[in-house]
């Protein structure tokens, strides 16, 4: 991307896409392409090819999705796979029809098998049942990652896939049952400790393990893949398998490769927090996956790794969930 380069940030309120925002304004795109769910209903096909008609972009970060935790992902599983679907199928439509020379297409680790060898490999996309608490967001993903690679094919586009691990930061949902586990336990903790109250429960066992980056670590993540030369960037799109017998998604996993239990998790908050009470597992409630840890040696072969820690991380969430109570 140079200074000529019309970028088209889809999703710029969300966590992710606002990251890449001000990643991209930092980088010398000051006023990237955005337009609000008001503006541009990414789920209305003809609304969506008259926008790239018009702006015609030349990169796309697809940041925009219906996304949530296991309490919402259970509760709307139909609103969660056919509204992601629809997006991504219009983006990246609208995308080929416009002529866009890049697309960075953004999904989430459950696109792996629940039991998945670990630390999970981009070549283990399909090759086992994934978790049923988030199944059709999963299932919405893969075939967006699908969507990339087939138009690779028939059509020669450089669209690439990135699958971020479990993010938080800036930005983040803090509702108190559909957001993701670091902004709810920010939350509870928060108001457990204003409140005085004695003990907090967590959902499930607290034996899970999960992998955390920062958002802003993603963002960076996600314009250095962007910004790489042709002759990095193009072995990244994988390959026709008919033609080469190998399965080679045009997918980078991006992640710290490195993970923690829930528990230390809920601890390691409390901590920031201030939180002096008891912490209490509902086993009751699901875990999810047991584990999802990513194995990030493709990204590391192309020049990135994370630079923030998780309690750093943890620490400028929790300033930002404060500084949103007063918003």
């Amino acid at each position: 991307m140079d200074s000529e380069s019309r970028i088209y940030v889809a999703g710029h309120r969300g966590l992710v896409g606002s990251a890449i925002v001000r990643r991209l304004q930092r980088a010398g795109h000051p006023q990237p392409i955005t337009r609000t769910h008001a503006e541009l209903d990414l789920t209305d096909a003809a609304a969506t090819d008259s926008f790239f008609a018009s702006e015609r972009p030349t990169h796309v970060f697809l940041a925009a999705a219906k996304v949530g935790g296991i309490v919402a992902n259970n509760t709307l599983p139909a609103e969660f796979i056919r509204d992601n679907l629809a997006i991504q199928t219009h983006v990246i439509h609208a995308a080929w029809r416009a002529g866009v020379r890049r697309l960075l297409f953004l999904g989430s680790s459950c696109i792996y098998p629940k039991l998945a060898p670990q630390p999970m490999r981009e070549q283990d996309l399909l090759t086992g049942p994934l978790e049923p608490t988030n199944r059709p967001y999963a299932l919405a993903k893969i075939a967006g990652i699908e969507m990339c690679w087939s138009y690779n094919r028939q059509y020669g586009t450089r669209y690439l896939a990135a699958m971020p691990t479990n993010l938080y930061g800036p930005g983040d949902n803090y509702h108190p049952t559909n957001s993701h586990v670091i902004p709810a336990l920010l939350r509870k903790f928060h108001e457990a400790h204003t409140r005085g109250e004695p003990v907090v429960p967590v959902w499930g066992s607290g034996t899970p393990r999960r992998e955390f980056l920062y958002s802003d670590d993603m963002a960076d993540a996600c314009v250095h893949l962007m910004n790489l030369p042709d002759d990095s960037y193009l072995p990244l799109l994988g390959s026709d398998e008919s033609v080469s017998g190998r399965f080679e998604p045009p997918l980078v996993n991006i992640g710290v490769g490195q993970d923690v239990t829930i528990a230390e998790l809920a601890s390691r908050v409390a901590a920031v927090v201030g939180y002096s009470g008891r912490i209490e597992y509902d086993s009751s409630k699901p875990d999810g996956t047991p584990r999802k840890l990513m194995d990030v040696s493709r990204l590391s072969q192309a020049g990135w790794r994370a630079s923030t820690g998780l309690d750093q991380g943890l620490r400028q969430a929790y300033a930002d969930f404060k500084a949103s109570l007063q918003a």
